[in-house]
């Protein structure tokens, strides 16, 4: 029975998810969640690929179908330099391989400092998000919450100074911000600043 129950939800994962290719490399998962907001409420994002590669591909799941049939809609956007393919996903979004992201030691660093906080009431503003894990967790450093205002909640990327804020952050999940229980989550890339830094390329 319970086997069947699983199949059931994988399955309808599956429907909730599209799979998207000819990312460029510069394009972060909170770039590309917030393209695709305008579909419907992202639950998860997971961009894969080589970084040596100039193109990545990613999975994104939404809260429900529609959304995602939605999404199907923006394949042909421009996002960075390339334009992007959307189809319907296979598979589920699967556990993010390690060695693709992220691209430097900095990086990893500031992912071990970073969470993704999703289900944010929309009534609450950056500055309440930054004070409500500023007052349990520690010092903020970056913080960037996307989403509009037809959607019913937001979601967010938060950076903090120390990794033991991150950590303590994880344990918010289920917290009421604003009327909602939040989601919080490790992210799996660093809260870029918005110019893209130059790469660096040996001779």
């Amino acid at each position: 029975m319970n086997g069947r129950t699983s199949l059931a939800q994988r399955e309808e994962t599956i429907r909730k998810t599209v799979y998207v290719s000819d990312i460029d490399h510069q394009v972060t998962e909170e770039q590309l969640a917030g393209l695709f907001l305008s579909c419907g409420q992202v639950v998860d994002c997971r961009i894969c690929g080589d970084p040596n590669s100039v193109l990545r591909f990613a999975f994104i799941e939404f809260y429900d179908e529609e959304s995602a049939r939605a999404a199907l809609s923006l394949s042909g956007t421009m996002l960075g330099y390339y334009p992007v393919r959307v189809l319907p996903s296979k598979t589920a979004i699967a556990p993010v391989n390690p060695t693709f992201l992220p691209r430097s030691e900095d990086e990893r660093e500031m992912c071990s400092r970073t969470i993704y906080c999703t289900n944010i009431d929309k009534k609450v503003t950056q500055a309440d998000v930054k004070l409500f894990f500023e007052t349990i967790c520690g010092e903020v450093q970056r913080l960037r919450l996307l989403g509009d205002y037809q959607h019913s909640t937001r979601i967010a990327f938060v950076e903090f100074t120390m990794a033991e804020s991150a950590i303590a952050a994880l344990n918010c999940s289920g917290a009421i911000l604003g009327s909602l229980p939040i989601r919080v989550s490790p992210s799996k890339t660093p809260v870029r600043p918005r110019a893209p830094r130059p790469v660096m390329h040996r001779t």
